[in-house]
């Protein structure tokens, strides 16, 4: 019990935790823009829910670990290089996010505002929830593979996790109604799903390429960049009117 409390493990825990609150918050962000799209009522419990199945996933493949090195061991060979489950996951994983946001950031900007009735592909909270945990999925194998790489012990891992999910669990509501507050940053975070999911590609082809030329330290430089810049904007340009984006119409009727 009192190696756990070892100077190297504390190190481990301060840094994984940190670790995962960044990885976490990319699935908040794409849990908040599905769960907008639901009615009101409706949006807290499928943040919680989504949430809750992240934590859930990851734990329960952190409890897997042998099952997960497994999925790094090559499946098939194509053009040269050999896919693993996991190469697998991200790149389907990748290619959904892309996909996902795409349409969304469509949605948000030609979508018809006026005029809608009740679509079949109006947002229901089990389509949301399906698509949380597909995406939960991607994530919560990237994050475990990369706490494994950072500290192999349980004990350290487990509570990195759930102090993440904490935080991710408070701050979720907060992320939700400022991305919603602010087209330009709801636009600019589809468009960071984008950038994530081109990278899980990139992962899933050749994860050596990622790894060498350390892309993720570019990627999430951008990304920082970019948000900085954003909120310098929203800083100067007032407190004007933003404009609206256009949602799918909920099944309770449109507004």
């Amino acid at each position: 019990m009192e190696a756990l409390f070892s100077a190297e493990n504390l190190v481990a825990l301060a840094t994984l935790t940190a670790l995962e609150i960044v990885l976490g918050i990319d699935n908040v962000i794409f849990i908040s823009i599905l769960a907008n799209k639901l009615p009101v009522q409706q949006r807290a419990s499928a943040r919680k829910m989504g949430i809750g199945l992240a934590v859930v996933s990851r734990v329960v493949l952190l409890l897997m670990i042998n099952w997960v090195v497994g999925l790094t061991q090559p499946l098939f060979s194509l053009l040269g290089h050999g896919f693993s489950g996991r190469d697998l996951i991200l790149l389907v994983g990748g290619l959904f996010l892309i996909g996902k946001s795409t349409f969304e950031i469509h949605d948000k900007l030609e979508a018809v505002e006026h005029g809608q009735t009740v679509s079949k592909a109006a947002a229901t909270f089990l389509s949301v929830i399906l698509q949380v945990i597909v995406i939960d999925m991607v994530f919560s194998l990237d994050s475990v593979i990369t706490a494994v790489g950072i500290s192999g012990k349980l004990g350290v891992m487990v509570p990195a996790i759930l102090i993440a999910a904490v935080v991710m669990m408070a701050f979720a509501g907060a992320v939700s109604r400022f991305v919603e507050k602010h087209p330009t940053m709801k636009v600019l975070a589809l468009a960071f799903l984008i950038l994530i999911g081109a990278l899980l590609v990139i992962e899933g082809w050749d994860a050596e390429v990622v790894h060498d030329h350390h892309l993720k330290n570019y990627v999430y430089f951008a990304m920082a960049f970019s948000f900085l810049l954003e909120l310098i904007n929203m800083r100067f340009r007032g407190k004007g009117e933003p404009v609206e984006l256009h949602n799918r119409p909920h099944l309770d009727g449109a507004e």
